[in-house]
């Protein structure tokens, strides 16, 4: 008999669509044995992209806050079909879940479709996405969604770098190489390359040892920790919870908030950043065991 497998994912770029649909590439080749159905998640009223400078910073108390925004509904094939198995493919938005996806996880329909389910969860990212899929634990936790595995595709860039690599794709469009700049994202080989984690879960979901799957993802490269990033985004996640909510509370001194907002942004990421670096690696000594614990508990699938 067929097992059923959904592949649900949100693209604005086209990467992570690529990324998903390589990772089902090993279920799709068998088509004995497995019937893959996708399901793209669509806004009604969807955001543009390339951004515009207003747009992209004005999104951000909504999506740091996990404010909805209404989906157009899965087709009733979609909703009425038990599934064996799910991928789900997301983005990071102001280090949470982006919007759609926010949106698709509070609508209802993602309860149907995930209660009981095994699911591995992927992101495609510039670098930072742990506590974003902290975020996202808790939802499938309180869903009773089955997570079983997670791959966390980046830019291999060093931080700088893909800061600026990402504006000029997030405002132009232009994902590729230009001048002294590389290529934004997460790049075509390891897209390409994405593939070998589809074969992984297949062999596990195959054998019925999906318990294992999460430590044969990472020994295969799935999932890479760097602690400095770990630390930037705790205290990203702290300075952002004070800035959205004063920008929601303050909604008649929006605009300007916001404008104070972008020019914080910019100052964290390359002023305030560097010196979260170097304290960093001043106490590497000091952290060192808990930090390998750390990124072990950041590797791995169980929420604390």
């Amino acid at each position: 008999m067929q097992k059923n497998i959904l592949v649900i994912y949100y693209s604005q770029t086209g990467q992570l669509t690529d990324i998903v649909k390589n990772v089902a590439q090993p279920f799709v080749a068998k088509k004995d044995e497995y019937n893959v159905t996708y399901y793209n998640i669509q806004m009604k009223k969807d955001f543009p992209f390339p951004w515009t400078n207003d747009v992209f910073f004005n999104t951000f108390p909504e999506s740091y806050l996990q404010i909805p925004g209404e989906i157009i509904p899965p087709s009733e094939d979609i909703l009425n079909k038990k599934y064996d198995f799910i991928i789900f493919g997301y983005q990071v938005w102001y280090l949470t879940p982006s919007i759609p996806i926010i949106s698709f996880l509070k609508s209802g329909y993602a309860e149907k479709l995930l209660k009981d389910t095994p699911i591995v969860t992927i992101s495609g990212t510039r670098n930072m996405w742990m506590f974003s899929q902290e975020k996202l634990k808790v939802y499938l936790k309180n869903m009773k969604a089955r997570l079983v595995g997670n791959i966390a595709l980046v830019d291999r860039h060093d931080n700088y770098t893909s800061v600026l690599t990402i504006l000029r794709w997030m405002t132009t469009g232009q994902k590729e190489k230009s001048g002294m700049l590389p290529a934004a994202g997460v790049s075509d080989e390891e897209i390409q390359g994405s593939v070998k984690y589809g074969e992984i879960i297949e062999k596990h979901l195959k054998n019925n040892d999906l318990d294992t799957l999460q430590p044969d993802l990472v020994k295969n490269g799935a999932v890479e920790i760097r602690a400095f990033l770990v630390r930037v985004e705790k205290v990203g996640n702290k300075i952002f919870t004070i800035w959205s909510n004063l920008i929601m509370k303050k909604k008649e001194k929006r605009p300007l908030l916001i404008k104070f907002f972008k020019v914080y942004l910019m100052a964290a990421i390359w002023i305030i950043s560097p010196i979260v670096l170097v304290l960093h690696l001043l106490t590497t000594p000091i952290f060192w065991f808990k930090r390998k614990k750390q990124r072990e508990y950041l590797q791995g699938i169980n929420l604390k």
